[in-house]
């Protein structure tokens, strides 16, 4: 993958899920701050990917990808219509671990990115 495709990979992600998660609270099915713990999290990951992009790209690893599936597989239950749907604890698991796997991995990205700026170099060496 490009390091363009590195970047713009994941903010189409985040577009797209962050779109399903505001229809959903706007809706009344998802809490707000449910919505508001995963955005925050991902702004602040966009926002440290350009802030490290000088020194390197912080490329989605496999927690981040676990994150975006857990989130579409919960955002996906909650979409289904009624006579499909499973249980309401089974939607309200499934989104609760991509809540988990989201602020896990979102800590894992900020240590990346302070390894990442402080392995640059001093001005002038």
């Amino acid at each position: 993958m490009t390091d363009f495709g590195k970047i713009a990979d994941p903010l189409a992600d985040k577009a797209l899920t962050g779109a399903a998660l505001v229809c959903l609270s706007a809706l009344g099915e998802l809490p707000w701050w449910v919505t508001g713990v995963i955005m925050f999290r991902e702004i602040g990951v966009t926002a440290l990917r350009f802030w490290v992009i000088r020194q390197g790209v912080i490329a989605a690893n496999r927690g981040g990808k676990l994150k975006t599936l857990l989130q579409i597989i919960a955002i996906c239950l909650y979409l289904l219509p009624a006579t499909l749907s499973p249980p309401a604890i089974v939607r309200e698991l499934f989104m609760a671990a991509a809540v988990v796997v989201t602020v896990v991995t979102g800590v894992d990205y900020v240590i990346q990115a302070i390894r990442l700026r402080s392995s640059e170099p001093a001005a002038g060496q």
